[in-house]
Formats: C-alpha cells, sequence, structure tokens
C-alpha cells in the first residue's frame, strides 16, 4: 500500500483512500478496471480550496479483495460509496466521476440524495450505454467459467495494455500505474470474483432508471465532457444537459474518456469554480442560513 494511503473497513470490506486538502470535501470516483490514481494530476490543483477524497473501489483493479457475501451490483457500489462517506464524515460532497464511476454516481445521486451536493460527470456510461461496445463482451466472459481470467491474459503484455489504454487516453500513463492497474485481477482470485460481481450486473436499466430520477435532481450538476470520445458520445452529455434542472455543460477539447488524465488542469479548473460557487449547503440554503 502506497505510504499516502489510508484505509476505511467497511461492511463490505476494505477500502483504500488519499485523503488531502482541506475545506469543502470533493469525492472523486474512478471507473473500471483502473483505480483512485486516475485523479493524480487533478487533486493536486484542488488541494489549496478542498478536501480530496479519492478512494480505490472495488472495481476491477483494487488490491483488498471484498467480503465473499459483498453486494457489488450497481446499486450495491453505490450504497459502498455512501456508507464510505459516512465512515469518513463527509457530510454532503461534491461527487465526480468518470468512466463506470459517472453512473454509480447517478445511482448515488438518486438513491441517496442527500449524500450529494453538487453532481459532476465526465464522459461516462448512462441512459442506455451500461457498458458500451465492446466492453459489453467482458460481461458476458464473466458468466464463463474460467472466463475472466482468460480475458485478463492480454493484460500481461504492457504494450498491449498500453494499446487498450490508448484507446480511452490521449496522454501516455507511466508504466507503473499501467502495472498496478493491469495486475491485480491477474494475480488476485479475489479481485476476480469481485470483478465479475460487477460485470454480471451491469445494465442498462440501472443507467436509464437513474436519468428518469435525474429530471427531478434539486442540486446543481455539472458535465465536463469530451466531444471527441469514441465511447460516451456528446449526444449523451447533451441529454443530459436537456433533462437535468440545474445543469451546466463544459466541453473539454483534447481528450478521450478519461479527462481526469489528459485535461486535469481544465477539469480542475471547472469543478473548482463550480464547487466554489455552491459552497453552501443545500440544507443552509434550505434554512435561508
Amino acid at each position: 500500500m502506497s505510504s499516502d494511503q489510508q484505509t476505511a473497513q467497511l461492511s463490505q470490506g476494505a477500502i483504500r483512500y488519499r485523503d488531502t486538502g482541506e475545506g469543502e470535501p470533493i469525492l472523486f470516483v474512478h471507473g473500471a478496471l483502473v483505480d483512485g490514481q486516475l485523479w493524480s494530476k487533478v487533486t493536486p490543483r484542488l488541494e489549496d480550496e478542498f478536501r480530496c477524497v479519492v478512494p480505490d473501489l472495488p472495481l476491477g483493479s483494487h488490491r483488498l479483495p471484498m467480503a465473499p457475501d459483498a453486494d457489488l451490483t450497481p446499486p450495491g457500489l453505490a450504497r459502498l460509496i455512501d456508507d464510505f462517506a459516512e465512515a469518513l464524515d463527509l457530510g454532503p460532497v461534491t461527487l465526480v466521476g468518470n468512466d463506470t464511476g459517472g453512473a454509480l454516481c447517478q445511482l448515488v445521486a438518486t438513491n441517496r440524495r442527500d449524500r450529494v451536493a453538487r453532481l459532476v460527470l465526465t464522459n461516462c456510461d448512462s441512459h442506455d450505454r451500461f457498458p458500451p461496445f465492446p466492453f459489453t463482451l467482458f460481461k458476458y466472459l464473466a458468466f464463463v467459467p474460467g472466463g475472466l481470467w482468460a480475458m485478463g491474459q492480454p493484460f500481461r503484455s504492457r504494450a498491449i495494455t498500453r494499446r487498450i489504454i490508448g484507446t480511452i487516453a490521449n496522454e501516455p500513463v507511466p508504466d507503473e500505474i499501467v502495472d498496478a492497474w493491469a495486475q491485480p485481477p491477474l494475480e488476485n482470485a479475489g479481485v476476480r470474483r469481485d470483478l465479475g460481481k460487477l460485470l454480471k450486473s451491469v445494465s442498462p436499466r440501472y443507467t436509464l432508471e437513474a436519468a428518469e430520477r435525474l429530471r427531478s435532481f434539486d442540486r446543481p450538476a455539472l458535465l465536463a465532457w469530451a466531444p471527441n470520445d469514441r465511447f460516451f458520445k456528446l449526444d449523451y452529455a447533451e441529454r443530459f444537459a436537456r433533462e437535468i434542472p440545474d445543469c451546466r455543460l463544459e466541453l473539454v477539447e483534447g481528450s478521450r474518456t478519461f479527462v481526469p488524465w489528459d485535461r486535469p488542469e481544465r477539469l480542475a479548473e471547472l469543478i473548482a469554480e463550480f464547487a466554489s460557487a455552491g459552497a453552501q449547503s443545500p440544507a443552509a440554503a434550505e434554512t435561508g442560513s
């Protein structure tokens, strides 16, 4: 475990996380088959003003397997994120999500609304796209005995892993981070079990339901979206911008899916402006304090 990480013990299992900076809390949620290092170029730009909390969630690149009975379906993971925030006594947070993590943030925002003061979505699963093709193939492999192990074998080659990451990130990812993302499901059967639970359960029914419920979302929302992403098209962000009542869409050029990695300076700027403008908590706003 990196020396800058701490561990939170939840009923579902242990979650490693980074907790830096001071101020209003921002909780960052990564996607499948990566960890919190996805946000490592964003949080240093925010720590002077905000408390930045970045968990390594059990989405396939975590190093501590969850309890065998942990619910790692999308609704179960939304509960886990809420439980994690409760364990750290974060109160209402600015919730920021990317990729699969953006879908989970939608579930937190609609199922556990009191946890969310503001919602930030970068390119992510939504509506009828959870997961996008060709990642739908991973879901079917999860049902085949030994399928996840077989799926992981190409990732033993750093060159192949880099080629795959290159479809979702413009900027190169250091070897040590590539390895940190690829190795856990290759080396740990418990991690593969956890990943299988997620892959077997992903379904657009969750994101379609969340999108419908976000029509009555009464917190501010920001969409920081790369318009040229091949997997999560701008059409989905524009649809959200029409559906969510208090929603702002900002285009982030020069990025693919991994906006936090490709354009961290622009994303941090947008988050800081958005979170500062809405620093008053929903409860305080309601009471006029």
